[in-house]
């Protein structure tokens, strides 16, 4: 019997497969050996980007942060209109009271002049004498027309909110009162008005001419005075 030999590593040798997967095995485990914490970051940071891309993908947050901008800029705008508004109040206010005050002291340029025609109306009046009046009717006529005519211009002022400021016997007013000289007189209070030079005048509450006065000095205190009077009211009474 004749035997055949075949060489190890022949072309007619058999393949060994365990040996083939063996080695497939190994390389597939040298591929996917690599750090865990390397697989848990990449992982995690490819998380995040997906979050926020869906984040910034949700139309429901866009429109509610669309809508929070919307509603801080009506807030705004708001606050604008009102204050605008306000300012507007305060401007038709301001030029309606600069009207009416215009209006209400209209006549005291006019009123200013006509001032020395009552005072020489009111002279001529002081400069005749009763007892001269009474012995001659035609003095005492003139005398009568000049009186009428001072009531007249005196009441047309009146009209238009002019009156006149007569302190005789009242506390000095420096507001109102153009003090010209100090008189000596106990009988008065000091610091009150102890003779009228000329007579003053107001329109409304603003005053168009001073009254000019003489003061009196050498009596008691005003409020000397008055208790003096009250004393002697009640012991008259009593």
């Amino acid at each position: 019997m004749v035997t055949h030999s075949t060489p190890p590593g022949g072309k007619d040798a058999p393949r060994d497969d365990t040996k083939d997967e063996a080695a497939a095995a190994d390389a597939s485990a040298e591929v996917l050996d690599f750090p865990e914490s390397e697989a848990g970051a990449t992982s995690e940071g490819e998380g995040l980007a997906e979050g926020e891309s869906m984040e910034s993908d949700d139309p429901l947050a866009v429109l509610k942060a669309e809508a929070d901008g919307l509603r801080q800029e009506v807030t705004e705008l708001k606050d604008q209109l009102l204050r605008a508004l306000a300012e507007a109040e305060n401007v038709r206010n301001r030029a309606k009271r600069e009207r009416e005050e215009t209006l209400r002291y209209a006549a005291a340029p006019l009123a200013k002049d006509l001032l020395p025609v009552a005072d020489n109306l009111h002279r001529a009046i002081e400069a005749v004498p009763a007892e001269a009046a009474e012995a001659d009717e035609r003095l005492k006529g003139l005398l009568v027309g000049v009186e009428m005519t001072e009531k007249a211009l005196l009441d047309t002022l009146a009209k238009h909110g002019v009156a006149q400021v007569d302190p005789l016997g009242e506390k000095l007013d420096p507001h109102r009162h153009e003090a010209m000289m100090e008189v000596q007189d106990p009988s008065k209070p000091s610091g009150t008005v102890a003779q009228v030079f000329e007579i003053g005048y107001v329109l409304h509450e603003r005053l168009l001419r001073p009254a000019r006065v003489a003061v009196a000095k050498g009596g008691p205190a005003p409020g000397a005075a008055k208790s003096s009077d009250d004393t002697a009211g009640e012991e008259r009474q009593s």
